[in-house]
């Protein structure tokens, strides 16, 4: 996969880039990453990339001209790739998640559009990218952080740059869920006990135990995934004993009260 990053800062992606997994994938050529400052298209003598908004108010806003430019001359340059997408990192997109990351996997290339300032002009959102995604509901300074986030969770899914495999299916999300709990030597640290049931030598009870720590995290610390989680009638049943469980501790705390 080839990614191309649009931005005002490309130094900033010099660290998360240049270590781990992503680097790993570069090196091995899995990925193969490139930067373009669009401020070398802003072809006035201030090199101007940003204006203060139509109809007043505050900060500042990014012209069309320079980005317009920065992507057609990488899409040119690129001319061999036709399946790609151009992605808008704004807080205003769609929310990025896990079957994004497997969906966007799927693309040769993909062209990250970082912004800065109060935001972009109208124009780049409805003609220029593809898709605005967010990563989240807060606001960042720029979108190279996105791109960032967005790169990782994208390169996970491509073949090879995992060292298993069977890595990626056991992450968080994946297939729905958060992920079951780890553990790994010492057996017993300051009389913390690793649970039995992941020596019994029973794959199937082991699966089956992961399985339903996987529901439990889940239904505590994110229940809004189950509504579109596939979960089997087992499932189900597990989760339901769970809330009646819930609901008898609190009733049992209310009446010591």
């Amino acid at each position: 996969m080839r990614i191309d990053v649009i931005t005002l800062f490309p130094e900033m992606f010099a660290g998360p880039f240049g270590e781990s997994i992503i680097k790993r994938a570069v090196e091995h050529g899995i990925l193969d990453i490139h930067f373009t400052n669009f401020r070398d298209f802003a072809f006035d003598k201030h090199r101007q990339v940003d204006d203060s908004p139509f109809g007043g108010g505050s900060g500042m806003v990014l012209k069309p001209e320079p980005l317009f430019r920065a992507v057609r001359h990488v899409k040119e340059e690129t001319a061999e790739y036709t399946n790609r997408r151009i992605l808008l990192m704004d807080p205003s997109g769609v929310p990025f998640h896990q079957d994004k990351a497997k969906e966007l996997a799927a693309y040769e290339q993909l062209i990250f559009i970082c912004g800065h300032y109060e935001g972009f002009d109208a124009r780049i959102t409805e003609n220029l990218a593809d898709e605005a995604i967010s990563i989240g509901d807060y606001v960042l300074t720029g979108g190279e952080l996105p791109a960032m986030v967005i790169t990782d969770a994208v390169a996970r899914m491509l073949p090879g740059v995992l060292g298993s495999e069977e890595s990626a299916p056991t992450d968080s999300f994946y297939h729905g869920l958060l992920e079951f709990p780890q553990y790994t030597r010492p057996r017993e640290f300051e009389e913390m006990q690793v649970p039995e049931i992941l020596f019994s030598g029973d794959h199937g009870k082991i699966r089956e135990w992961r399985r339903q720590q996987s529901l439990r995290i889940t239904q505590k610390n994110r229940p809004d995934l189950l509504e579109r989680a596939e979960l089997t009638k087992e499932d189900r049943a597990f989760l339901a004993s769970i809330i009646s469980c819930e609901c008898a501790d609190r009733q049992d705390r209310d009446g010591t009260q």
